[in-house]
C-alpha cells in the first residue's frame, strides 16, 4: 500500500475514481467523522454541501437508541446542520425495520430503553408492555438504557427464559464518555441477561450488523455498490461497510489511528484525513466520469 499523505486507497488512483463515480448516498457516522463531542469540524458543512450539489443523498447513522430523532436533529441543528427524519438512521430505526420484515405480526413489545427511544417504537404503531407477568409481549428488545430499573431488568430476562423472539438495538459495551464513569451499554445489560438465562440475543442491530445500511438500501432503492459508508471505527463503521458490501471510506478524524487501520484483517477500500478530503474524491470522480 503506498504511504500515507491525505489519503489512500486499495485501489490505483483510475480504479478508486471509477468506484467513487458510482457513488449515489453516503452513509455518515456521527461523533468522530461530522464532529467531535460538542464541536462541529470545519469541513463538515462544506462537505454536505457538495454533496447536495453532486445530488449525492446522505444519511447519519447512530448506535445509540436512547435519543429520539427528534434529539438527534435538535443536536444537528445546535451544530448548524439542519437535517430531517428522512437523513436519520439510528438502531432503534434499524430495529423497528427488523421486526417490521421478520415479525410482521409483531405489536406489543416489552423495551427495555429509555423513554425517547420507546416514544420511538410507540409512534411506529407498536405497544410497550407494562412490568408484569400478565402483559404478555410478543417479542423483547434490549437496549441501552440510561434509566435502567432493577424491576424490568428481572422481567426483560423472564421474557427471554420463555423463549419470546429477543432483539439487541446494539452491541456496544459501553458508550463513550469524557465524564468520570462507565456507561454501561446494551451489550453489557444483555450480557447480564445472558448470565441469568444462558440465552444471547437472536439477532443484534447496529454497526458492525449489516441491516443498518440494509435498511437505507431499501429506503432509498439502491445498490450496495452505490453506498459509501463513512467512520471513524474500523471494527464497526467500515466492517459493517465490509458486512453489506458497500464501499468503506475510513477517516482518521476520530478513534482510529493509521497503525490500528493497518493491522485490521479486512482493510477499508478508502483512508482519508477526514471527509474533506472525501469530497474532493467525489467531486474528482464526477468530473472526470
Amino acid at each position: 500500500m503506498n504511504r500515507f499523505t491525505r489519503y489512500r486507497s486499495i485501489w490505483e488512483r483510475e480504479e478508486l475514481l471509477r468506484r467513487l463515480s458510482q457513488i449515489r448516498h453516503v452513509a455518515l457516522d456521527m461523533d468522530g467523522t461530522i464532529y467531535m463531542g460538542s464541536d462541529l469540524f470545519p469541513w463538515t458543512r462544506p462537505f454536505l454541501a457538495g454533496l447536495r450539489e453532486a445530488g449525492i443523498g446522505y444519511s447519519f447513522l447512530t448506535n445509540n437508541p436512547s435519543k429520539s430523532i427528534a434529539d438527534y436533529l435538535s443536536k444537528l441543528a445546535g451544530l448548524g446542520i439542519q437535517a430531517t427524519r428522512e437523513e436519520m438512521y439510528t438502531t432503534t430505526l434499524a430495529t423497528i425495520d427488523y421486526l417490521r420484515s421478520r415479525y410482521p405480526e409483531a405489536r406489543r413489545l416489552f423495551l427495555l430503553g429509555t423513554p425517547s427511544m420507546i416514544s420511538e417504537f410507540e409512534a411506529a404503531g407498536y405497544v410497550s408492555t407494562a412490568d408484569s407477568a400478565d402483559d404478555v409481549p410478543d417479542a423483547v428488545v434490549v437496549a441501552f438504557d440510561m434509566t435502567l430499573a432493577y424491576s424490568r431488568l428481572c422481567r426483560a430476562a423472564w421474557w427471554v427464559r420463555q423463549g419470546l423472539p429477543y432483539l439487541a438495538t446494539n452491541p456496544d459495551r459501553v458508550c463513550p464518555t469524557n465524564q468520570p464513569t462507565v456507561l454501561v451499554d446494551c451489550g453489557s445489560i444483555c450480557s447480564a441477561i445472558e448470565h441469568a438465562t444462558g440465552r444471547r440475543p437472536d439477532i443484534t442491530l447496529g454497526k458492525p450488523d449489516p441491516n443498518m445500511l440494509s435498511g437505507i438500501l431499501r429506503r432509498h432503492g439502491l445498490r450496495a455498490e452505490e453506498i459509501a459508508m463513512v467512520g471513524d471505527r474500523i471494527y464497526t463503521d467500515i466492517e459493517m461497510a465490509h458486512n453489506a458490501g458497500a464501499l468503506g471510506v475510513l477517516v482518521l478524524s476520530g478513534e482510529t489511528t493509521l497503525d490500528v487501520a493497518d493491522e485490521a484483517p479486512r482493510q477499508p477500500e478508502l483512508i482519508a484525513e477526514h471527509i474533506g478530503i472525501l469530497g474532493e474524491l467525489l467531486r474528482e470522480a464526477r468530473r472526470t466520469d
